[in-house]
């Protein structure tokens, strides 16, 4: 059986990775390393011919090298404090006119966190290098590749600071922010739903015994692997009771373990050892976040604080184009084991949950703007050309009603 890693540690994990200061602090250990590395050349035999033949790369007075050093380091640094303050604006300014639920995917994202990582490594790499500078009884040690290496990164983090200015105002953009969430809505969806026919459970009818809620917070999933080798190895089946985003209280019921013989109650705790719960909607966990965020910037967009419908509108043309996707293609609710038999049931939200989820309240907030009047008939419209099979016709047409009214 796999090495099950304990919930804590998962938990924190993913809080971890997900953190703005994750890329950071693994550049800045990787310009200390840098720093050594440079160092260890610079005082080799070979660094010392490159600077002996080469003119240029000679840098022979410590107090110019200091200087050099120390006026980088003030340099970048005030460059970092500059862009971590654009990011804190940006990040304020989404949660105020959107929700403060894509803040997640905005603290995540990676090239922002790579060049505030990189001014932060240059700066490490500074300031390390400026201990190094020394006088000695035989003279003076002043690393010169090391340093002219520096003034190159300082020159690299410029050019990044430039770009860095046009990259942040364009992650703000209601369009970049709408797109970003269903692209990795449409992803998620990608790898996990298909057009398969559900199957349906076998043993409902054998003894069971209920697990509870360890606490309340909202249901983010299960290490499915370990939990259907837990099922192979024991002989058991598993039906969770509500499906994956969901609040709970603590000792609701969550699951129930089937099987035709007692049950080891270690078992049953290396099952409840590998469900999670904990706070946060992270979308590339469960795909319905997604569709929630959308939601929840259009409704944001109609409030009477920010009267936007043009944003409710976008944020309405990407929940079609994922309900369009979501039409013939479903998470399966059956998961079986390496043998191919059916082991675990979990409940997913259907299409209709989720039209009745992010459309209704769409509808209700802006039913009296003729913008989203005109937006939601041509996204019925769509959606019914689509759905060739009329197997939404009814939900289709209760919203219909609904929109007469």
């Amino acid at each position: 059986m796999k090495f099950n890693l304990p919930k804590h540690f998962r938990i924190y994990y993913n809080k971890i990775t997900g953190s703005i200061a994750f890329y950071p602090a693994l550049l800045a250990i990787s310009f200390l390393l840098l720093t050594w590395v440079m160092l260890v050349i610079d005082f080799s035999e070979w660094g010392k011919n490159i600077k002996a033949n080469t003119s240029w790369l000679s840098l022979k007075d410590a107090t110019t090298a200091r200087s050099i050093i120390s006026t980088i380091a003030g340099a970048i640094i005030s460059l970092t404090v500059f862009s971590f303050s654009m990011v804190m604006i940006v990040l304020n300014q989404a949660a105020s006119q959107m929700t403060n639920r894509v803040l997640s995917s905005m603290i995540g994202n990676r090239f922002q966190q790579t060049v505030l990582g990189f001014y932060i490594g240059t700066i490490v790499y500074a300031l390390f290098l400026l201990s190094t500078i020394r006088d000695i009884s035989s003279g003076v040690y002043v690393p010169a590749l090391s340093i002219y290496l520096l003034i190159l990164l300082t020159v690299i983090d410029i050019f990044l600071f430039i770009y860095f200015l046009d990259y942040v105002t364009q992650t703000v953009k209601y369009e970049t922010v709408i797109t970003r969430v269903q692209k990795k809505t449409m992803q998620k969806m990608q790898e996990e739903y298909n057009q398969d026919k559900q199957q349906i459970s076998s043993w409902k009818e054998l003894p069971y015994v209920e697990i509870k809620t360890p606490k309340s917070n909202n249901f983010q999933g299960y290490n499915k692997t370990f939990l259907l080798e837990i099922c192979a190895k024991e002989d058991l089946y598993i039906d969770f009771l509500y499906p994956k985003s969901t609040y709970l209280l603590r000792d609701i019921p969550l699951l129930r373990v089937f099987s035709t013989n007692p049950i080891d109650p270690k078992v049953l705790l290396d099952i409840a050892s590998v469900i999670d719960f904990y706070s946060g909607q992270p979308i590339d966990l469960n795909a319905d976040y997604g569709f929630k965020q959308l939601a929840e910037i259009a409704i944001k967009a109609l409030s009477p604080g920010i009267n936007d419908p043009g944003t409710a509108v976008l944020a309405l043309h990407s929940l079609s184009d994922l309900l369009a996707f979501r039409l013939y293609n479903n998470c399966q609710d059956i998961k079986t084991d390496t043998s191919g038999i059916a082991r675990l049931y979990i409940p997913n939200s259907t299409f209709e949950d989720l039209f009745k989820c992010c459309i209704y309240p769409i509808w209700n907030y802006g039913k009296k703007d003729q913008y989203i009047q005109l937006a939601l008939i041509e996204m019925i419209n769509q959606l019914k050309i689509i759905d060739f099979k009329k197997s939404q016709v009814k939900i289709f047409d209760d919203f219909c009603e609904i929109m007469k009214l």
